[in-house]
Formats: structure tokens, sequence, C-alpha cells
């Protein structure tokens, strides 16, 4: 008895692990996503304000919205481009690595370029702007000329894949038109010699014809449906594919 309250203890005391570990998995996952959405909210407001702020402050001020703006805009692009395709392209583990060392300069650069927004002295941020319009060039073109890699990556593999299967697909047609109404077997390669001591098939014939009760030639029958045209039947097609008919043998 005490040996059974010991398993059922041990059996509440593993479901109840169980919840607990269940319920901080959902937490998490409820708390990225959380995190997720007010990250997002909060990118999105920035660029508004920093589209805002280039149109209505112009000069130096104007400059540094526009430069922080086309900064942001190149890095994330390269950075949704680069985390989408590494899945399925092994090859850009690197790339996204270079990425992420590239990443480091560029949130720099934007603290830098954020601060200066505050500056009170527009002599100094005209005197800072010509070493960052430099940086912010550079980083840039960087995370362009990976993200356009990436690109030209996958746009040659998908045309490559494209080119190959449409040559199956040529190959595929060209054998699917090569058909024949003639009779396949034994049937279509005509009569063959007797051999001796084999009786002649008009001799049989008449001897058959004259037995008594012997009725009228009998009329060959029609070709029966072969194997494949049973599986052409039975083969589910697509929607768009209209019904498999078994091949004319008249």
């Amino acid at each position: 008895m005490e040996a059974v309250a010991v398993i059922v203890l041990l059996v509440f005391a593993v479901l109840v692990a169980l919840g607990v570990i269940a319920t901080v998995r959902t937490a998490r996952a409820v708390k990225r996503g959380v995190d997720r959405t007010v990250h997002q909210a909060r990118r999105t407001v920035e660029d508004t304000r920093l589209k805002a702020m280039r149109f209505a402050q112009p000069g130096a001020a104007g400059e540094v919205a526009q430069l922080r703006l086309s900064l942001r805009t190149s890095m994330r692009a390269t950075q949704d481009a680069l985390q989408s395709a590494a899945p399925e392209d092994a090859s850009l583990s690197e790339a996204l690595a270079l990425f992420q060392r590239l990443s480091a300069h560029g949130h720099e650069l934007d603290d830098e370029l954020k601060r200066l927004e505050s500056e009170p002295d527009k002599t100094r941020i005209a005197a800072c702007l010509p070493e960052l319009r430099e940086r912010t060039a550079r980083v840039k073109d960087s995370a362009d000329s990976l993200r356009f890699a990436a690109q030209d990556r996958a746009r040659k593999f998908a045309e490559e894949d494209l080119e190959a299967l449409s040559g199956q697909i040529r190959m595929e047609a060209g054998a699917l038109r090569h058909w024949s109404d003639e009779p396949v077997g034994p049937a279509a390669q005509g009569p063959s010699a007797p051999s001796p001591g084999e009786p002649v098939a008009g001799a049989a014939g008449a001897a058959r014809a004259a037995e008594p009760g012997a009725g009228p030639e009998e009329q060959p029958r029609p070709q029966a449906i072969t194997g494949r045209d049973r599986e052409a039947w039975r083969r589910p097609g697509y929607s768009w594919q209209k019904t498999g008919r078994p091949e004319s043998t008249s």
C-alpha cells in the first residue's frame, strides 16, 4: 500500500513539474512576442519621426535625420534578406556573421547621429557631419553589398532550378507524345512459320469445321485494357486535369 502511495506521489510530482515547465515556456514565448511587437512599434515611430525631421528641419539637423534614416533602412533590409535566406543556404552563415560585426558599427554610428540631434551648437554639428557622412556611406555600402550578393545568389539558384525543371518537363512531354495505335504484343508480329510436325493453321481450322457440332469461327476479342491503362484510370489527378481514357484499340 505504501508503494502505491509513493508511485501516486511521484506521478503527481512529475505532472506538476511538466505543468510548471509548460507555463514557463508559454510565458517566455508571450514575452518574446510582446517584446518583438514593442520593438517594431518603436522602430516605426522612430522612422516616422526621422522622415518628418528631414523635411521640417533643413540644414545640418535635417541631414543628420537623413543619414540616420538611410543607415537604418539599409541595415534593416540587409538583416531581413540574410536571415530569411540563411536557413535554406548554409553558405550565407559567414555573410550573416560578417553582418553581425557590421551591425555593431552601425549601432554605434546611429547612436552618435542621435546624440547630434539634441546638440544645440549648429557649428559643431556642421563640423562633425563630413566624418559621420563618410562613415555612414561606408557602413551602408557594406550592408548593401551583402544584401545584393545574397539576392543575386538566390536569383541564380532559382534560375538554374527552373532551367533544370523545364528540361525535365520537355523530355517528359516528348515521351508522352510517342503514342501508337498499333496493337502491341504477339498478335502484331504476324503468324510464325509452323515447326516440323505442327499442323497447318488452315488445315486445323478445316478439321475443326468438319467436326460435328462445331460452331462458326470465333471472332477476335477486343484488346483488354493493359495494366498501364488501369493505372491511368486509378491515378488521382489535379483539378485542372481531364479524366484519363484508355487508347482506342479499334
